[in-house]
């Protein structure tokens, strides 16, 4: 896996697929540094997706397309080790579903064709990836509409271009509400411990020239009573045939505490991250990292003596506690139906 120094522009576009390899913008390293990674293994793409070079449900799901297009390569005419590449693949990081859903749609490619033929698996990749480009324009065209003028905005975590193959999907929205004069004002949440909020969503947006303020996760109550925010707009990695919602840690938080004061609750994604196989979000297995990530991002390389902690990496907010879910396909109101 080699390091090397990347050019990016206003149209950010963290994932690139070039000549057989994958080249991925180190999302561990923002705001401080740019550099991109460039992956030519399975066993990189995976690790890559553990790790957090890249994250946001959209862009897992890409990054897995493109890795099973790397794996077929090396696999020659090898149809069961190339499906366990695919298995490690999903098992990278569990709870987002648009992983499983990528690798689902190669491997019904390859077996369309009755052998891994690299050159078709690779046009179904980019056809992941366009077609989430596309997604994140729908989103953000029905999702502004429903902002009023002078909007204030409260985000979680990264959901812009970083996250998803375009525009993004929660941050997407609040772009396009921004340039068509609904938004008045955005606070990015820290997003503890990886602060994929004051980290990656201000990168964004400072590279927009969008004002925004950073708040302190702890902040939400006080900001929310203050008047200064009428929407909080969330990503989701999961959305259960109920409407129930898996994202980011701390986001069933935010929802109840939007409910509290009257604020209006925002889930955008594309219909990709929805399950309707799982019934409700009591069934959505959650990931636990590594407790020694907190340690980290405060600065310390590992736990002090006789310190442990919890580190569950995503939560549910009931459906009951959603105002809107936005995705591709327009506007959806409670109660919630997404069963097939």
């Amino acid at each position: 896996m080699k390091k090397h120094s990347g050019d990016t522009d206003k149209d950010l576009s963290p994932i690139r697929f070039v000549k057989g390899t994958l080249k991925l913008l180190d999302q561990r390293l923002l705001p401080a540094e740019e550099h991109w990674l460039t992956l030519d293994s399975v066993d990189q793409v995976a690790r890559a997706i553990t790790d957090l070079v890249v994250r946001g449900a959209p862009a897992i799901g890409i990054t897995a397309a493109f890795g099973a297009v790397i794996a077929a390569r090396r696999r020659g005419d090898d149809f069961s080790a190339w499906r366990a590449d695919l298995e490690q693949l999903n098992q990278s990081r569990p709870t987002a579903v648009n992983l499983a859903w990528a690798t689902e749609r190669m491997l019904r490619v390859a077996k369309a064709h009755g052998r891994l033929d690299s050159d078709a698996l690779e046009t179904e990749a980019r056809a992941i990836h366009a077609e989430d480009i596309a997604a994140n324009r729908a989103m953000a065209q029905s999702g502004s509409a429903l902002l009023e003028t002078g909007s204030g905005i409260l985000t979680h975590c990264n959901t812009g271009a970083l996250a998803t193959g375009g525009i993004g999907t929660a941050l997407g929205v609040i772009v396009a509400g921004h340039r068509a004069g609904r938004v008045a004002r955005i606070f990015a949440d820290e997003t503890r411990p990886w602060l994929q909020g004051s980290r990656l969503t201000a990168w964004e947006l400072a590279r927009q020239d969008i004002p925004f303020k950073v708040v302190i996760e702890g902040s939400a109550a006080a900001l929310m009573a203050s008047g200064q925010v009428q929407w909080v707009v969330t990503g989701a990695d999961r959305i259960a045939a109920n409407g129930d919602v898996a994202n980011k840690i701390g986001t069933c938080s935010l929802a109840v505490i939007a409910r509290h004061y009257g604020v209006r609750f925002m889930v955008v994604a594309p219909s990709s991250t929805v399950d309707p196989h799982m019934s409700s979000g009591e069934g959505i297995a959650i990931e636990q990292r590594d407790p020694s990530e907190i340690w980290r991002a405060a600065g310390l390389e590992q736990a002090p003596a006789g310190f442990d902690a919890w580190n569950p990496v995503f939560d549910i907010t009931p459906a009951d506690l959603v105002d809107f879910i936005v995705t591709e396909n327009g506007v959806h109101r409670p109660p919630y139906d997404f069963a097939s």
